[in-house]
C-alpha cells in the first residue's frame, strides 16, 4: 500500500523560521499602519522566503497493513467443571473464532491464552484471570489491540490485574440464571483455646443465586472435632450463629463445620469449612515436694520455674515432727506443712506431683497417701524420683502407694559409677527415644554417647510398665506405667542432677525430665501409640509411633469419599513414616487399622468455589471502564462481532463491538523536493521588487 503527503525538511531550525515568521509580521503590520500601498506582496515575498527555508518535500510510504489483536481467554480452572459450564464454552469457542476471521478483507490476528488453575503451592490463589490479559498484552503495541473476550464463569480474584486497557473488554459469561448455592464459612474463630474449656465461633451459612422457593430456610449445620461424633446446630442462611466447642487434648484440635448439600445446588464443595485451633493448657499445677535439701533439689525447681506455663509449688521438709531440739516454735522460721489442704483438699487441682528423694517421716499419714493414690487413678500424674529413703523402710513402697507402683524396691543399693542407658523398649518409647539425638557427645565403644556417670541406683523389681532407661547390670533404671485414668513413673536414683552439672560432660537431663514430666501429663506429641499427619500443600506425610509392629500399610479417604493406600516405611526404632499427594482441597480421613486420624488439605472449600454465582464486582468494573458488554451464553448465545471506531459504543444486546486500529509498518520512504531553494529566493526577490515599483508610482 503506497501513501504520500507533504512533508517539510527545513535548511534551519524551526525555532529560527519562527523567529523570522514574527519578525516579519510585525514589519508587515507596519507597512500597512504607514499606508504602504505593496505590504500586500511584502507579505508574499516573506511568506515564499519562509517556505524555502522550511524546505517542502514530496514523502512517499509503503506501508504494509497490520492485523488488529483481539485476546480470547479461555477460563479452564476447577470452577468451569459445575454444571453446563464446560459445555456452553466448548459451543460458544468455535462460534467466536469463526466470527472473528469471517471477513476476509478485515484480517484480525487472535492471540487465545488459557488460563489454568494456580498451582497447589502457589503463595496466591485463585483465578487469576485480569493478569493473564496483562502480562499477554504488554507484548503487543496498544495500537494494534482491538479487544478482549473473556470466556468464563466470573470468578476472578486479581483485583489489580488489568490497568488502563486501551480497548473494550467484554465477557461471554458461562452457567445459568437459575444456579443457586448454599455454602458455609467461618466468621471468627479464635487460633488458641484453653484445654477443657469451651471456644466460641462464629459461623454463616449464606444462599446465593436464584433459591428455589421450597428450600428450607433453616441451615443445619454439623460441626466435629478432629473427626469425631457430629454436634448439630441449626441456622438461617445470612445469619451469623455462635457456637461452642470444648477442644479435648493440647496441640492441633481440627474442626470441621458442614451443611448438607441441598437440592440442586451448584456445587457442594464450599458446604464445608475448616479451623485448626492450638490447644494449651491453662498454667499447669505442680507439687514439688522434696524430702531434704540435696544437690538435686535445685534442677528440679529451675526446671519447672522456666516455664511461664507452669505453677509451680514447691515444699521441702526441714525438719521432721518428732525432731526434738529445744529450738521454740516461735523462733523457726518455717511455716506449717498444708498436709490436709493439699493432699486431701486440693489435690486434684494439681496437673503433676513429683516426690524428690521423699521418705516417710510422720508428715503424711497413710490417708493422705492413699488418696494420692486415688488421685493417679483418676488421670492425675506423680513422679517417684527415689533416693536412698526409698530402698528402706521409710519408702513410699511400704505404704498404700505400692498398688500404683510400676516397680517395688528390692531393698538393695548400688553405690557405684555407671553410665545410664536407654533400653531396646526405650529406643522405641518416645519419652528417651531421641535423647541420643538431643545430646551429642563422643561415642562409647557401643556406639552410644558417652553420657556421664551417676553413683547411686536404688534397684528396682519391674512388676509393668515400660522400662525404658537401665543402670548398674541393665536393672530398671526408670519405669513408666498406666494406672487408670493416670499415669505414675519411677526413676532409681537422685543423681540426675549431675548432667546438669557437666559431670564427665554431662548428659540430656533437662531434655529427659521435661519429656518425662509431658508424657505423665498426657501430653499428645509423646503417646506411646499415635497415628499424626501433616500437610504440606498437597504432600501429605503421616507418621505412625508404636512400641510394637503396626499395619505396614494405611488407608487413606479424601473429601469425595475415595479410598486410596499407602506403605509405610521403618525411619527409627517405633517410627514408621510415609508420604502421599492430595489430588483435592479438603479433609483427608486416615487410618491404620487400629488408629485413625484426620488431616486438611488446603482450605475446606477452594478459593474457586467460595462464590460461584454470577460475574464478579471486579470483572463488572472492568467491563464498564473499557465499554464492552457482558453476555450469559445460555441466553444470548455467541454474540455477533461488529468494528467500530474507538469513540463509538462497542457493544449491544447481542453484539459485540471491536475497535478498528488501521496499524501498519513503513516498508520504505521516499523524498522529493518540490523545487530548488533558488527559485523560493527568486520568487521572494520578484515579490519584493514589484511591491517597490507599486510604492515608487
Amino acid at each position: 500500500m503506497n501513501f504520500a503527503t507533504i512533508a517539510f525538511d527545513p535548511f534551519v531550525s524551526w525555532t529560527l523560521i519562527a523567529a523570522l515568521a514574527g519578525g516579519f509580521v510585525l514589519l508587515l503590520i507596519l507597512a500597512a499602519w504607514l499606508g504602504l500601498r505593496g505590504w500586500f506582496l511584502r507579505s508574499l515575498a516573506a511568506l515564499v522566503l519562509l517556505a524555502g527555508l522550511a524546505n517542502p518535500a514530496y514523502r512517499q510510504e509503503d506501508r504494509t497493513p497490520l492485523a488488529d489483536i483481539v485476546f480470547v481467554l479461555v477460563d479452564t480452572t476447577e470452577s468451569q467443571s459445575l454444571g453446563a459450564r464446560q459445555a456452553q464454552m466448548d459451543e460458544a469457542l468455535p462460534e467466536l473464532i469463526a466470527e472473528l476471521t469471517e471477513d476476509p478483507n478485515d484480517p484480525i490476528e487472535i492471540v487465545t491464552v488459557t488460563v489454568r488453575d494456580t498451582p497447589s503451592d502457589a503463595e496466591e490463589r485463585g483465578t487469576f484471570l485480569l493478569r493473564e490479559l496483562a502480562q499477554a498484552s504488554v507484548e503487543v503495541s496498544p495500537d494494534r489491540i482491538a479487544g478482549a473476550i473473556l470466556v468464563t464463569d466470573g470468578q476472578v480474584h486479581d483485583t489489580d490485574g488489568l490497568l488502563n486497557f486501551p480497548a473494550p473488554v467484554h465477557v461471554l459469561r458461562t452457567g445459568s440464571a437459575s444456579d443457586w448455592d448454599r455454602r458455609i464459612s467461618v466468621v471468627n474463630g479464635p487460633a488458641f483455646g484453653i484445654v477443657g474449656e469451651s471456644v466460641t465461633f462464629t459461623i454463616r451459612v449464606d444462599d446465593e443465586g436464584a433459591v428455589p422457593a421450597d428450600i428450607d430456610g433453616i441451615a443445619m449445620i454439623e460441626a466435629s472435632l478432629d473427626g469425631g461424633t457430629p454436634q448439630r446446630f441449626y441456622a438461617r442462611p445470612g445469619e451469623d450463629i455462635d457456637l461452642e466447642m470444648t477442644l479435648e487434648h493440647a496441640g492441633i484440635n481440627l474442626l470441621q463445620f458442614r451443611t448438607p448439600e441441598a437440592r440442586d445446588e451448584i456445587t457442594a464443595r464450599n458446604n464445608a469449612a475448616i479451623l485448626q485451633v492450638n490447644g494449651v493448657r491453662d498454667r499447669l499445677r505442680v507439687l514439688l515436694v522434696s524430702g531434704e535439701p540435696y544437690p538435686g533439689e535445685r534442677t528440679w525447681r529451675n526446671l519447672l520455674k522456666a516455664d511461664a506455663a507452669v505453677d509451680l509449688v514447691h515444699f521441702t521438709i526441714l525438719r521432721s515432727p518428732d525432731k526434738q531440739d529445744g529450738v521454740p516454735v516461735n523462733e523457726l522460721s518455717l511455716i506449717a506443712f498444708p498436709t490436709r489442704e493439699l493432699f486431701m483438699d486440693k489435690v486434684d487441682e494439681f496437673d503433676l506431683i513429683i516426690f524428690d528423694r521423699y521418705r516417710r517421716r510422720g508428715v503424711l499419714p497413710d490417708l493422705y497417701i492413699e488418696n494420692i493414690a486415688r488421685y493417679v487413678r483418676d488421670g492425675g500424674a506423680v513422679l517417684v524420683a527415689s533416693g536412698p529413703a526409698f530402698a528402706s523402710v521409710e519408702s513410699l513402697a511400704r505404704t498404700p502407694f505400692r498398688e500404683v507402683l510400676p516397680a517395688m524396691p528390692t531393698g538393695r543399693i548400688f553405690e557405684e559409677g555407671f553410665t545410664p542407658t536407654v533400653s531396646e523398649l526405650g529406643l522405641r518409647h518416645p519419652v528417651t527415644s531421641e535423647l541420643y539425638e538431643h545430646f551429642e557427645l563422643p561415642l562409647a565403644s557401643d556406639g552410644t554417647p558417652a553420657w556421664g556417670r551417676w553413683f547411686r541406683h536404688v534397684e528396682l523389681q519391674a512388676n509393668g510398665g515400660f522400662t525404658v532407661m537401665t543402670g548398674v547390670n541393665n536393672e530398671p533404671l526408670l519405669v513408666l506405667d498406666r494406672v487408670g485414668e493416670g499415669r505414675i513413673a519411677v526413676l532409681g536414683s537422685d543423681h540426675a542432677w549431675l548432667w546438669s552439672r557437666g559431670f564427665e560432660g554431662g548428659g540430656p537431663q533437662l531434655e529427659l525430665l521435661r519429656r518425662l514430666a509431658h508424657w505423665l501429663m498426657q501430653e499428645p506429641e509423646l503417646e506411646e501409640e499415635v497415628l499424626v499427619a501433616d500437610a504440606d500443600g498437597h504432600a501429605v506425610t503421616v507418621e505412625r509411633r508404636s512400641l510394637g509392629d503396626v499395619n505396614p500399610t494405611i488407608t487413606f479417604t479424601d473429601p469425595a469419599g475415595a479410598p486410596d493406600i499407602a506403605t509405610f516405611d521403618l525411619v527409627s526404632p517405633g517410627r514408621w513414616r510415609t508420604e502421599f499427594t492430595a489430588d483435592v482441597d479438603g479433609v483427608y480421613r486416615i487410618t491404620d487399622g487400629d488408629l485413625e486420624t484426620v488431616v486438611a488439605v488446603g482450605p475446606a472449600s477452594p478459593k474457586e468455589f467460595e462464590t460461584p454465582i454470577g460475574i464478579s464486582a471486579i470483572l463488572a468494573e472492568q467491563v464498564q471502564e473499557t465499554g464492552g458488554g457482558e453476555y450469559l451464553l445460555e441466553d444470548t448465545g455467541t454474540p455477533s462481532v461488529r468494528r467500530v471506531r474507538l469513540d463509538r459504543v462497542s457493544a449491544g444486546s447481542n453484539w459485540m463491538g471491536l475497535v478498528m486500529r488501521d496499524a501498519y509498518t513503513v516498508d520504505d520512504i521516499r523524498l522529493s523536493s518540490l523545487a530548488p531553494g533558488w527559485i523560493f529566493l527568486v520568487l521572494a526577490a520578484l515579490l519584493s521588487l514589484a511591491a517597490w515599483r507599486l510604492e515608487g508610482r
